[in-house]
């Protein structure tokens, strides 16, 4: 019998079982798919690395920080800032402090005014010293003196990338929290895909792929074979829906997000940095050249293209016609690999009933460093029922 039993093996799951295992426990994991990481999965495809969504891994998150071997990673990092698509061009926004040759540029760029760009270093200042605000991103923008239009241009697709929500109602807490995050540390991708996370941290781990789980109890599981399996404790680490439906409590909304990755012989532009819609016109809300930030996301004299569209029903002649109006006619001619449809991108907060243990990042904020802390402290509450 397992001393403790994991149903689930994306990155939450993945933790707690890290955790227990160099606690001494005897634990294993259970997966419905073929491979782990949930929606931190890799597919490879003719040559080219393709991110289940566009995902990021922002190296100051103090739990990845803590759990992962970043050096092993390889990782590849964006420039700091953003260009913003406005009016036919692309306005630049860098970090005037990790990247001062830049300054001025961004100073003089048309997306808000000269009082705008000051605000962002006092709320940049702010978010490094952890700032207790808790209220809807928009008001808390709003209440920091930021411009209509600056809000437009940047922040709402900004944080739209981020939250998957274009209302900006979530918590200004998340906001500072990743503000904070991309003023200490890069925003990277690992060099053989953001799966590398993944299958870093089952390393090492006893996991059954290709699993069904079809009911779950404190201490025992039913197979869809029909075969059952009995433990100390059982962790539920589904994803949240999946979650809330075994633990028999009202499923969660969630937010949804597609990504459309496509093949070119050129890319668009060379930088290494995120394109967000400032325009507010068109599906794309933000576009990356994912094979200049890290050359081994496509083969040899190709490049590799994704654009991030919120829902989960992408229109790809209307994406292609965005592509067009910002890059030219020569976006007509890529080729589309793949489109990801994640249905359960970020799903909202959902208690438990006590007695069950459940982690995911619809426990924690929902992040990467969300799913590891929930990984975590999932297995310290085990430990302690044990």
């Amino acid at each position: 019998m397992s001393k403790v039993l994991i149903v689930g093996a994306g990155l939450a799951g993945l933790a707690c079982g890290r955790y227990l295992t160099q606690q001494g426990v005897d634990c294993s994991l259970v997966e419905a798919s073929d491979d782990v990481g949930g929606r931190v999965r890799t597919d490879l495809l003719e040559g080219f690395q393709l991110d289940r969504g566009f995902q990021v891994l922002l190296t100051a998150y103090p739990e990845a920080q803590a759990v992962l071997d970043y050096p092993a990673l390889q990782l590849m990092p964006f420039e700091p800032g953003a260009l913003v698509q406005l009016n036919g061009m692309r306005q630049p926004l860098s970090d005037p402090f990790r990247r001062p040759s830049q300054a001025m540029a961004t100073l003089f760029s048309s997306v808000g005014n000269f009082w705008d760009k000051l605000r962002v270093a006092r709320m940049r200042y702010r978010a490094l010293q952890g700032s207790s605000s808790d209220a809807p991103t928009l008001r808390y923008l709003e209440e920091q003196g930021f411009s209509p239009q600056f809000i437009e241009q940047f922040f709402r697709p900004f944080f739209a990338g981020i939250f998957l929500e274009r209302e900006l109602r979530t918590s200004s807490r998340m906001a500072e929290f990743v503000f904070r995050m991309m003023a200490l540390g890069d925003t990277s991708l690992p060099s053989q895909g953001m799966g590398a996370i993944s299958r870093q941290l089952a390393s090492g781990s006893n996991i059954r792929l290709q699993t069904k789980v079809i009911a779950i109890s404190p201490k025992s599981v039913t197979l869809e074979s029909g075969e059952q399996l009995t433990a100390s404790a059982v962790v539920i680490a589904t994803d949240g829906p999946a979650a809330a439906g075994f633990a028999n409590v009202p499923a969660m909304a969630s937010r949804s997000v597609s990504c459309l990755y496509f093949a070119a012989d050129h890319p668009p532009l060379e930088e290494a940095i995120l394109v967000l819609n400032g325009e507010g016109r068109g599906p794309v809300n933000n576009f990356c050249v994912v094979s200049a930030v890290a050359r081994s996301y496509a083969p040899p004299g190709a490049a590799l293209m994704a654009a991030t569209v919120l829902g989960a029903n992408p229109d790809e002649a209307e994406v292609r016609d965005q592509m067009a109006s910002w890059f030219g006619p020569a976006t007509r001619k890529w080729r589309l690999l793949r489109t990801y449809r994640i249905a359960h991108a970020q799903p909202e907060p959902r208690a438990f009933p006590p007695g069950w243990h459940v982690c995911g990042d619809h426990l924690e904020q929902a992040s990467i460093d969300g799913a590891l802390v929930s990984g975590r402290l999932a297995a310290e509450k085990v430990l302690r029922t044990l």
